[in-house]
């Protein structure tokens, strides 16, 4: 079977260290043109790639069937937009969009033209995270009642780039949060109501560095919590149930291997360190190591192949996307407003 033609909008960090890659490897797919200025970068990288200047020309190309856009947040609905409106097929990178309205926007579109919508939540496919999902899909924990996921950095310098600045959709509760709420929402659901502390703790930041957020769900409990000023990491996962308790320090590598120039197929490949794997501890106070589950961001892009191929459901619904940002937008009015709110 041929493969989709695809054409990547935006080749900064996230088109050519996440998308450009997972693309060309994935089973299915064949990358066949990049819009972006860094025209050298992407012939010396991916040489058989026509380059377009601007995403415009790259969405009239009449062979391109699927269009991922990995640009700043402010221009993923717009450009979805476009696309969906010329027949494209479309994958936005994380966050879906800026607020829930320009998301039902494009489901509405995407629903009448019949076209595929999806959104690149990859850390689905974290190793971390695969591992608590089996172990609470499995019942190992009982019933859950606190879950703590954290995604701490050391950066006390201010980064260049569109993420730092203050614009529409930067800083880090769209940037991590988008994250952690996607893998809460994929084990819990949509939360009872939110509240959430979001700040600028670096002295010279000019958006968000830090949030706190609190899922309440019935007597459960959620924390999702990220700051750039940890130079000492604690757990990565914390979940308690009736059941017993898991613990998980460290954090997948895939996007370290991929900073690096690694690919997908590579020998082990989203495997954990050993000394890294976490701990489970049962209702006796017995305590086991638990083998990370490898860790796979090829299954995004395979899964989309195969939606477009055989008519299969995306690996990530447009809708969750969504949801996402509804969470993300009822913090920002917790923060700013200091009550809770209701979903």
């Amino acid at each position: 079977m041929t493969p989709v033609s695809t054409g990547l909008i935006g080749y900064g960090t996230a088109g050519a260290v996440f998308h450009a890659p997972l693309i060309a490897a994935a089973k299915g797919l064949r990358l066949n043109a990049i819009a972006s200025s860094r025209t050298a970068q992407i012939t010396s990288e991916f040489p058989e790639v026509r380059v377009y200047p601007s995403p415009e020309a790259l969405i009239a190309d009449p062979d391109i069937r699927l269009v991922v856009i990995a640009t700043p947040n402010d221009t993923h609905a717009p450009l979805a937009r476009a696309a969906l409106q010329a027949g494209k097929d479309v994958v936005v990178d994380k966050p879906f969009t800026l607020n829930a309205s320009e998301a039902d926007a494009l489901l509405a579109l995407a629903e009448r033209s019949g076209r595929l919508l999806s959104v690149f939540q990859n850390r689905r496919w974290d190793n971390d995270f695969l591992t608590v999902r089996r172990l609470i899909e499995d019942g190992r924990l009982g019933e859950v009642m606190y879950y703590e996921a954290h995604f701490d950095r050391f950066r006390p310098e201010i980064k260049q780039g569109w993420r730092e600045t203050p614009a529409a959709g930067s800083g880090l509760l769209y940037d991590l949060g988008a994250h952690l709420i996607d893998q809460a929402l994929q084990l819990f659901g949509l939360p009872d109501d939110v509240s959430a502390d979001v700040q600028r703790q670096r002295t010279a930041a000019q958006t968000d560095d830090y949030f706190h957020i609190v899922l309440r769900y019935a007597r459960r409990r959620v924390v999702l919590h990220a700051s750039t000023l940890v130079r000492e990491p604690g757990p990565r996962f914390l979940v308690h149930g009736d059941g017993g308790s898991f613990s998980k320090y460290g954090i997948d590598g895939q996007e370290a291997a991929l900073r690096e120039g690694g690919r997908p197929g590579s020998d082990y490949w989203g495997d954990d360190d050993p000394a890294q794997f976490g701990t489970f501890t049962d209702i006796d106070g017995t305590r086991q190591t638990i083998d990370t589950l490898p860790g796979r961001y090829t299954a995004f892009y395979d899964g989309i192949a195969q939606a477009l191929r055989e008519g299969t459901p995306p690996p990530v619904h447009a809708r969750e996307a969504r949801d996402v940002i509804r969470v993300i937008e009822a913090a920002r009015i917790s923060a700013s407003e200091g009550r809770r709110v209701a979903l």
